[in-house]
């Protein structure tokens, strides 16, 4: 399975990396998708980070070319991402299609730009409660929540446990995509 994993600079580095890696290790091929071509400069909460090579460029990219989507965090990622119209399109493309959607920290900034959050259960950084509740969510305080197609987590503390529930998503979805084939 082709995964879409959306972010642009301010990325926080290790909310990138790790579900990478575990996408990878289950077998999906993870493709970075930016709002802008070359590369994107992740951080480690305020200070600079590695830097990633771009696949694809948002506003030319189809969301029909993947089976699943992860938003990572950080405060920067987050806000850019939402204030661009093709990338909030993109996301909104992945719910219309049923697709299984990831998002971790302040990514749910996007999917409440996007519009998908009315009457689901989910989570994210605490600060990012009021804008979810306020968009329609039922925001809990925990680890990993699992709504449908939707998989949310708080914090880079949690990784292991968003790791493990979007392979476990992600596959279960891949599963249902080739049966009907």
């Amino acid at each position: 399975m082709r995964v879409a994993v959306l972010a642009t600079d301010g990325v926080e580095q290790v909310e990138l990396d790790r579900p990478w890696q575990a996408l990878e290790e289950a077998g999906a091929l993870p493709e970075l998708v930016s709002l802008e071509a070359g590369e994107i400069t992740a951080y480690d909460h305020i200070d600079k980070g590695g830097s990633r090579k771009v696949d694809a460029v948002v506003g030319s990219a189809d969301p029909d070319d993947y089976g699943a989507l992860v938003l990572p965090g950080g405060v920067i990622n987050g806000d850019f991402v939402r204030a661009d119209a093709d990338a909030v399109a993109f996301v909104k493309a992945f719910f219309e299609a049923g697709k299984p959607v990831a998002a971790i920290c302040h990514a749910p900034w996007v999917l409440a730009e996007a519009d998908v959050v009315r009457g689901r259960r989910m989570t994210s950084w605490p600060s990012l409660q009021t804008d979810l509740r306020n968009a329609g969510a039922t925001w809990v305080d925990e680890e990993v929540v699992v709504d449908g197609n939707l998989v949310t987590s708080r914090k880079p503390d949690d990784l292991d446990a968003f790791g493990a529930a979007i392979v476990e998503q992600f596959a279960a979805a891949d599963t249902a995509e080739d049966e009907e084939n």
